[in-house]
């Protein structure tokens, strides 16, 4: 009789876990794995025992500082990787991975450990320079000096990084693009006709994702567009993050009819729907999934030529690239697809061809899992 294999995916928070990798899950019950989940409880617990995962709640805080916290978390890693016994531990994002890994070191597990890197987070983010840089480097050499865990990467660039730390074989290490959207849930769509354009920024609001800037371009373009066209900001404030863009600076910084924030939505494929230019001017990405759920959607993309970012957009045919904090460029991009209605729409085909070719979830599942049984 076979084994039942188990296997126990890592992660700061439940939301996160749902919106990038519960398909992942949902495939490994399918093929009659035993499915655990190592997390944060922000409310969705039930929501996912109910599919048959099982859910084990640990308090992690994505910017912990208090030291005694942080070593108790990775005890309470590998009290769960002993007392389980996983065959896969599938660590998503920096911190688990980094924690997880060690964990699993100390508590002797055998499972393959597989770390996500899904970007480097706020202290790679911009080129800064700080000693926490200095020290989250050292404490990746430590984590994974032994050079037996696995790694996904979404872009090549985070690969080089980690290959000129010294712990990547040539065999340890795959680049499946992002976590994959469902082209057939995110079905193409013309936009549709109505009195002003409607340019689109999803993320959190950041002043790493380009925010600011975003706003800058669309200030610059009032007197043309004012009645012509909306800038849509649609995305939550994440105060735990450094570079969080505050409640009131945000409000601020609106113009009622013109630069409007919509705050956190849920219902974003509605959102891409009523879009027509989707905007992402971020720093520095994993592999932006707010973009490739636009460009199954059928939209033009306007984003900036840094690492993640530049992989979603081929320049001049689904989209434009411009320099990271360039919102005069910025703005010329976006201009040049306002007023050019057939260039919009050609550029929007481009994109749905492009993330079916290179993004569709069914694709990035596939590999994953030729990763977890190879």
């Amino acid at each position: 009789m076979n084994k039942t294999l188990k296997v126990l995916f890592v992660v700061n928070v439940d939301w996160f876990f749902i919106s990038h990798r519960l398909p992942l899950a949902l495939e490994a019950l399918r093929r009659n794995y035993d499915v655990y989940l190592v997390t944060r409880d922000s409310g969705c617990k039930d929501s996912l025992t109910d599919k048959g995962i099982k859910f084990i709640n640990i308090d992690f805080e994505r910017s912990g500082k208090n030291p005694v916290k942080e070593l108790s978390l990775i005890s309470k890693l590998k009290k769960v990787y002993r007392d389980i016994k996983p065959d896969v531990i599938h660590h998503i994002t920096l911190k688990p991975s980094i924690y997880g890994t060690i964990a699993a070191r100390k508590a002797g597990s055998r499972a393959k450990i597989i770390n996500a890197v899904s970007g480097l987070g706020y202290t790679f983010t911009d080129n800064r320079k700080s000693l926490s840089k200095v020290f989250l480097q050292g404490l990746l050499k430590w984590a994974f000096n032994d050079q037996k865990s696995n790694f996904i990467f979404q872009n090549p660039d985070d690969q080089a990084f980690y290959r000129e730390l010294g712990f990547l074989t040539g065999k340890n290490s795959v680049i499946i693009k992002g976590s994959g959207v469902d082209e057939t849930e995110f079905a193409f769509s013309v936009p549709v006709k109505k009195e002003k354009l409607i340019v689109v920024l999803l993320a959190r609001m950041l002043k790493d994702k380009g925010v600011i800037e975003f706003i800058e371009a669309a200030r610059i373009l009032k007197n043309e567009f004012e009645n012509k066209a909306e800038f849509w900001l649609v995305g939550g404030i994440d105060e735990h993050n450094p570079a969080h863009i505050s409640e009131t600076e945000l409000m601020e910084k609106c113009e009622p009819g013109y630069i409007v924030w919509l705050g956190h939505r849920g219902d974003v494929k509605d959102i891409y729907k009523q879009s027509d230019i989707v905007c992402l001017p971020s720093y520095r990405e994993g592999l932006p999934k707010s973009l490739i759920e636009a460009m199954a959607i059928g939209r033009p993309i306007v984003t900036t030529d840094a690492i993640g970012c530049r992989e979603c957009v081929d320049d001049g045919m689904n989209g434009f690239k411009v320099p990271v904090k360039d919102y005069a460029q910025l703005s010329n991009k976006i201009k040049s697809l306002l007023v050019d209605e057939n260039l919009r729409l050609s550029m929007g085909r481009a994109s749905r061809t492009k993330m079916v070719n290179e993004f569709s979830l069914k694709e990035v599942v596939a590999q994953t899992f030729k990763l977890y049984e190879k």
